[in-house]
């Protein structure tokens, strides 16, 4: 972005945003993918690192609890189907936040190409109000018949 167009600096500032985006949807996608497998297999709840798994794992499925009821395998296992349809809808939305930065993507090169094409086409009315070449000058006492290049070079029938 070597250009401070108001049109590239918008989309830059929104590719920007929706990386911030994509990446926060990434860590809450391996956040629940974590959560899952830990509550699936009965991990113990009394280890930091568990409790900070599902510390994190209640802030993602907030929007999610409690819309299919857990099943619960020898008392210590879960299965939460509601963490799988959060990661489903997460996992849409990773599709979505990827179309757009890839549509965002398309529309900044445009943007820079339409720029470089501008300020080459500002380039060259500068380049045309130079002289002209003038043509290389015939040897003194040479006729202008002679130069080479002319009509002269040419021998008839040969």
């Amino acid at each position: 972005m070597d250009t401070h167009d108001p049109k590239s600096v918008t989309v830059w500032l929104a590719r920007a945003v929706a990386y911030v985006a994509y990446v926060y949807v990434l860590v809450t996608q391996f956040i629940l993918a974590q959560g899952f497998i830990l509550l699936l297999l009965g991990a113990n709840p009394d280890t930091d690192y568990v409790q900070w798994a599902y510390r994190s794992l209640d802030r993602a499925m907030e929007p999610f609890r409690g819309i299919f009821p857990p099943v619960e395998f020898n008392g210590t296992a879960v299965l939460d189907p509601s963490i799988l349809f959060a990661m489903f809808i997460y996992g849409l939305l990773i599709l979505l936040i990827r179309a757009l930065l890839d549509w965002l993507t398309v529309r900044l090169r445009r943007i820079e190409r339409l720029n470089a094409a501008d300020q080459a086409a500002a380039a060259i009315p500068a380049a045309s109000t130079m002289p002209p070449a003038v043509a290389p000058a015939a040897a003194p006492g040479a006729s202008p018949s002679s130069a080479p290049g002319t009509d002269a070079d040419v021998t008839p029938g040969a």
